[in-house]
């Protein structure tokens, strides 16, 4: 068969699929979970057979050090795709949850059911524990799922694949609700985006030309974020001690993250006195500072920014920095230049946390935190799919419930419509 052949067949597959996994009880759903988890572990020799496959081909591509060890499926990432299994088990279950039941004037009972979306497709980069963590989420929200890897992961998300689709089967669920695209070839992709009828939603996760490339090609809803532009504004009336503390953790714990800060927008009357102390704290972490003039005569020695810094998701330790007169002007900054995925204000100021709650339009916006907390494990979703800063369906980080719909319920006992 030609590659679009194979794709559509393979979905036509998973439509069907979804339907039964659709139908699935909650304790099914655990115990195919937990047949997975323990499948992983008894079978994490061949996983680390078909991963060296994987590995000696990027090595003799050259890739970098760092995608090469987010390739490696090393005991330790087992255990944690495992360790993700069971907190996926523990989660309750979304679908069939029912709410806002209301009785109208006609008599009927009116009210909302929680269902799943379908057929997921996720198209994702390097990280083959993304198979399993993506599958899992899909079947306890009673989705069946179309993955489609990096070329780079083939043969770990197959082998991922195989596993779970044995587990499936063992339960007597068809292995079609859960397929790995074994297809490399770019056009793959094209194909799977042109299945408006057998895909309901694609969520694609990886750097911002692969999300830009699905966004503009897809015939299928797509959630996504094309990437992470954090800010903090440290207002006039912060604690300079907890915005230190803040802005280091969000810049320095994990800069090559989504979710970690890019700049940094200080009042004018709080930057002669905490722009310096946040100098020496950065500094000694190795963080560049790329500052506007005003922020550039506080701190001499700092990199002048340029215009294409604002805006920049650096996913390094470069820091952009710029005083600004007010809450008004850094909230103008963050419309121009932001990402609407995670803001945050370090303030004392009741009223100026609220209106920047209010009025700042991100997927997550905070108040004297890190934005390193923008996360679905640190917001009590268990595991996430990923981050959606579209708000269709969705805005923010993703859990089980994102992985359904409502639909509406009616009960009656014989009325009809005058």
């Amino acid at each position: 068969m030609t590659v679009e052949e194979t794709i559509k067949q393979l979905a036509l597959e998973t439509r069907k699929a979804s339907r039964q996994v659709a139908a699935l009880s909650t304790e099914k759903k655990n115990r195919v979970l937990q047949g997975m988890a323990q499948s992983l572990l008894s079978q994490k020799k061949y996983i680390q057979q078909e991963n060296e496959k994987d590995l000696i081909a990027g090595r003799e591509k050259g890739l970098s050090a760092a995608m090469l060890d987010r390739l490696t499926l090393s005991d330790k990432v087992i255990d944690s795709m495992v360790g993700g299994l069971q907190e996926i088990i523990a989660l309750p279950d979304p679908v069939g949850e029912i709410s806002d039941m209301n009785k109208m004037p006609s008599g009927i009972t009116v009210g909302r059911m929680r269902i799943p979306l379908g057929v997921i497709g996720m198209i994702y980069e390097s990280r083959p524990n993304v198979t399993v963590d993506a599958a899992a989420l899909c079947l306890k929200a009673g989705n069946a799922v179309v993955l489609r890897g990096g070329s780079e992961a083939i043969h770990s998300n197959l082998a991922l694949a195989k596993i779970l689709q044995d587990a499936l089967m063992a339960d007597g669920i068809s292995a079609a609700a859960i397929q790995v695209i074994p297809i490399t070839d770019r056009d793959a992709i094209n194909v799977m985006l042109s299945l408006e009828e057998d895909i309901d939603l694609i969520i694609p996760r990886g750097g911002e030309g692969l999300i830009r490339f699905v966004a503009q090609n897809s015939r299928i809803p797509v959630l996504k974020h094309y990437k992470g532009v954090c800010h903090i504004f440290v207002d006039k009336d912060a604690d300079f001690s907890m915005a230190e503390e803040i802005v280091f953790n969000s810049k320095v714990q994990r800069p090559g993250v989504c979710n970690s800060l890019e700049a940094l927008l200080v009042h004018k009357d709080a930057a002669e006195a905490f722009l310096p102390l946040l100098q020496a704290r950065l500094s000694s972490a190795g963080v560049e500072l790329r500052c506007c003039p005003v922020a550039k005569e506080i701190i001499p020695d700092a990199v002048e920014a340029v215009e294409s810094d604002w805006g920049m998701e650096f996913l390094e330790l470069i820091l952009a920095v710029k005083v600004v007169d007010d809450m008004d002007a850094a909230m103008a900054h963050i419309v121009e230049y932001g990402s609407q995925h995670t803001e945050s204000i370090i303030t004392s100021n009741y009223a100026n946390a609220q209106r920047f709650l209010r009025e700042v339009d991100s997927s997550s916006v905070m108040v004297n935190a890190s934005t390193r907390f923008s996360d679905g494990g640190q917001y009590g979703l268990g595991a996430e799919i990923g981050i959606s800063t579209t708000k269709l369906h969705a805005y923010g980080p993703m859990g089980l419930k994102e992985l359904t719909t409502k639909k509406f319920i009616v009960y009656g006992d014989g009325q009809i419509r005058a």
